[in-house]
């Protein structure tokens, strides 16, 4: 048996994306114990199996020199734990954590979901790839979700040799299986995320705007307004808001496709989840979203921060005989199935555990 840490900056992070690694971790006779800040669904961590440490990570906070706490307690904690391997997600648990791990000779594998902040220019980005490349520089590995993430890593000299490519976070293909397509004449387009600029809402609100006299199409947006951001959506009346959503299929099953007009992402879950779900893809022709489908076959690409071209993909997807529609959400089932199966990642983990 080993004892297995997990560091992540929010319990979503464990519930909606590593569940299935946690029961894996488990099944297999570890001591699995997840350090998430404190949250009301901790118990839910708990029946995975899982013990829980609760540690404050300020997710949104730019400031490197405020998080010199979260580096003290990472520390104290894994001091504590002594585990045999830590497995970290997201940004400050990456950084502050692998460095924690790194002081104490404690082997650890980062995982990038994505750039954020990393991403931005100037002075805030040289300062985070500086920390990034200390929290990563004694890592076991380091899993990368997209080939450009890993690339643009390289190239900034974060790291070297020691990464892998995972396809994202994987999806669930059971929990989220094959649904019937929609026969509702109707064309439901669903956005399911945080309403956020960087999430593409204001492209898709302008987008919205246009069919707004189109019996056509309609569209549903699953998910809160992000603290500090408008709703773009607000009082359009071909737009449903229905807010956050743990369970998010019932809104999958009304679905024709799922869209995604994201500025930046790691591997965009939802439009796994739509896919697997049997939904045709609407995304941002950008690292993350593009991977998810296939141009034509599952899915229709577009510029990201561009409304016009956002307009073009959704006119193609009106365009589109019932049973076109069918075969191509059956399709994105398929690539779901055979190249983005949540248990590949799964196998990934298990794998760096056998080597400690």
């Amino acid at each position: 048996m080993k004892k297995v840490l997990l560091l992540a900056n929010d319990v979503t992070t464990i519930l909606q994306f590593r569940q299935e690694l946690v029961k894996a971790l488990v099944k297999a006779g570890n001591e699995v114990i997840v350090c998430v800040p404190q949250s009301d669904r901790i118990s839910e961590i708990e029946a995975l199996g899982a013990t829980v440490e609760t540690v404050q990570v300020a997710r949104h906070g730019k400031n490197p020199f405020k998080d010199i706490g979260l580096y003290l307690d990472y520390k104290r904690l894994i001091k504590k734990i002594n585990p045999h391997i830590v497995f970290s997600f997201t940004i400050k648990p990456n950084v502050y954590g692998g460095m924690a791990c790194g002081r104490l000779k404690t082997p650890y594998v980062a995982n990038v979901t994505g750039l954020g902040v990393v991403g931005d220019k100037g002075i805030l980005q040289k300062l985070m790839l500086t920390l990034y490349k200390n929290g990563c520089r004694r890592a076991v590995c380091v899993f990368f979700q997209n080939k450009s993430n890993l690339e643009f890593f390289r190239e900034k000299g974060v790291v070297k040799e020691n990464v892998c490519l995972l396809p994202g976070s994987g999806v669930n293909v059971e929990r989220f299986s094959y649904m019937d397509y929609p026969t509702e004449e109707t064309t439901n387009i669903v956005f399911v995320g945080r309403i956020i600029k960087d999430k593409g809402v204001f492209e898709l609100a302008e987008a919205a705007k246009k069919y707004e006299n189109d019996s056509r199409v309609k569209f549903t947006v699953v998910g809160d307004v992000e603290y500090g951001s408008e709703n773009p959506f607000s009082g359009m009346a071909n737009v449903e808001c229905v807010g956050f959503h743990k369970d998010v299929r019932p809104y999958l099953e009304k679905a024709h496709a799922v869209v995604l007009p994201s500025y930046h992402e790691g591997m965009a879950n939802v439009l796994l989840e739509g896919a697997s779900s049997g939904r045709i893809i609407l995304a941002s022709e950008i690292p993350g979203c593009e991977e998810t489908f296939d141009e034509g076959v599952t899915g229709f690409g577009f510029e990201p921060k561009n409304s016009d071209s956002l307009c073009e993909a959704i006119d193609k997807l009106l365009a589109l005989p019932y049973e076109k529609k069918r075969e191509m959400g059956k399709a994105g089932r398929d690539k779901m199935e055979q190249q983005f199966n949540r248990q590949i990642v799964v196998n990934k983990y298990l794998e760096q555990i056998n080597l400690v």
